[in-house]
């Protein structure tokens, strides 16, 4: 389980953000750190149980602010990723930890490369009607709601923008997210809520693994 002192230590960095109080407080960070390493590895665990999962990364705190604007030093939470086993496998889970009812889960495809993408979308052309019920099932809803991520405001060069599934035809991203307050982050079963959250994505991940090793005709790309 996650301890307050994960949640406590990260309120206290967005308050004073800045190098010279991290120094200071870095035997706590590392503290927090390693908890929260083992608490990934622990979700790793659970996920291998039902999928196929081969790498846990837990990103570094420090921000990259060479080409951003916002020059504050650190992150002000804990994320990582769990990644499946690829070519055959797609997706993958995401874990993001943050104090004041900030937290979340995500799964789905949050960037997809451009041969990807045209692929996703020409399966849809062809027939959207799979995925709507995998993502309209009321279980998958109830868990995960909607599909979200950018899109365009129109239709794709090459695509009917009359299509009836043009909705999901102009979409980049094809995400889910969840959100988790404080309590339930702090509580003993939280792994096991998220583990239970990501087993009801299987469908929707064994549809587009099937999409994305296949041309539009079925037959295999690996």
């Amino acid at each position: 389980m996650i301890s307050e002192q994960v949640l406590d230590f990260l309120n206290a960095l967005e308050k004073n953000n800045d190098r010279v109080w991290f120094q200071d407080h870095k035997t706590e960070f590392r503290t927090v750190e390693k908890e929260m390493k083992a608490v990934f590895n622990e979700l790793f665990t659970l996920l291998k149980t039902h999928d196929d999962v081969d790498a846990v990364k837990v990103f570094r705190i420090y921000r990259d602010v060479r080409f951003s604007k916002n020059k504050v030093p650190y992150k002000t939470h804990f994320g990582g990723t769990i990644h499946r086993v690829k070519p055959q496998l797609r997706g993958g889970y995401y874990l993001h930890v943050e104090p004041n009812n900030k937290s979340f889960i995500a799964t789905g495809f949050w960037d997809p490369n451009k041969e990807d993408l045209l692929r996703i979308r020409k399966e849809f052309e062809v027939d959207a009607q799979e995925v709507r019920d995998i993502i309209n099932d009321s279980r998958f809803k109830s868990t995960w709601g909607i599909i979200e991520g950018d899109e365009l405001k129109t239709s794709p060069k090459g695509f009917d923008k009359t299509h009836p599934d043009i909705d999901l035809i102009r979409k980049k991203q094809f995400i889910f997210t969840k959100k988790y307050t404080d309590k339930e982050v702090l509580a003993p079963d939280f792994l096991e809520q998220v583990n239970g959250s990501f087993k009801v994505i299987r469908p929707y991940f064994d549809y587009m693994s099937d999409v994305l090793t296949t041309n539009i005709n079925g037959e295999s790309l690996i």
